[in-house]
């Protein structure tokens, strides 16, 4: 296949999977929802570390990459500001009957913008080789069910019916195929900045899980929670690493 082809067929993949996970919010507990958050930590961390970092480094001069890394944070995190928004991952029960001041509108602007982003990032990761992008884009679908789930959750707190908001994860979630087109043709005509992107996408993992997931976790202090966490963060990067062991034949 293509990298156009496993470009579509990951991001329509990934939107399709988060937008079915948001259906299944109101059947989930919320220990479950946190179970989800502590393994798509794991499997975010895994991907950045082993396998786009060292992508990045081997196809690239090792400072600007760093580089890249370090202001891919710093970026997100102004992203995060200016849009005045944050992934929802705080699943207690406290947060499914409270908004905590943020409205639905402005949940799915910037639910819509971060999927679009994935879109490329996606793009970005197929375009190194099938390997890499098979890898990322497990690492984005796992963080994006638990985030899809609270965004499911706060819209309907915020009034919407289930229908309704069902409908706009469904039309947020297909931002990250328009992003991975059009990451796909305009990233072509700049190959030689590719370990630059792949920082960029590292950098974005290990933001979201670091600045977004990890907080959630520390709600929860108990040693029996702590060490369910662990496990589960475990075999986040676990899947990864298996991942790798069966895609290698494919880089």
């Amino acid at each position: 296949m293509s990298a156009l082809g496993w470009i579509v067929v990951a991001s329509i993949a990934g939107g399709v999977l988060s937008a079915a996970a948001a259906s299944l919010a109101l059947l989930l507990r919320a220990s479950w929802v946190s179970m989800l958050v502590s393994f798509a930590i794991g499997a975010l961390l895994g991907a950045a570390f082993l396998e786009v970092i060292p992508q990045a480094f081997a196809h690239g001069e090792p400072r600007s990459v760093a580089a890249a890394i370090l202001i891919g944070i710093l970026a997100f995190f102004l992203m995060e500001k200016l849009l005045l928004w944050r992934h929802s991952h705080d699943h207690d029960e406290q947060s499914h009957t409270h908004d905590h001041g943020r409205s639905g509108a402005l949940i799915m602007v910037g639910d819509t913008v971060h999927n679009f982003l994935d879109g490329i990032l996606i793009a970005a990761a197929f375009l190194q080789s099938t390997q890499l992008g098979i890898v990322a884009a497990l690492a984005i679908v796992a963080h994006e069910i638990p985030q899809e789930v609270g965004d499911f959750v706060i819209l309907l707190n915020s009034g919407y019916t289930k229908v309704r908001a069902f409908t706009l994860n469904i039309v947020s979630s297909a931002a990250t195929l328009a992003g991975g087109m059009l990451g796909y043709y305009a990233l072509q005509a700049v190959q030689g900045w590719m370990p630059v992107l792949l920082g960029i996408v590292a950098a974005s993992m290990i933001y979201v899980a670091v600045a977004d997931l990890i907080p959630g976790l520390h709600r929860r202090p108990e040693l029996r929670a702590t060490a369910a966490q662990s496990v589960l963060i475990a075999l986040g990067i676990g899947a990864i690493v298996l991942a790798r062991a069966i895609l290698g034949d494919l880089h």
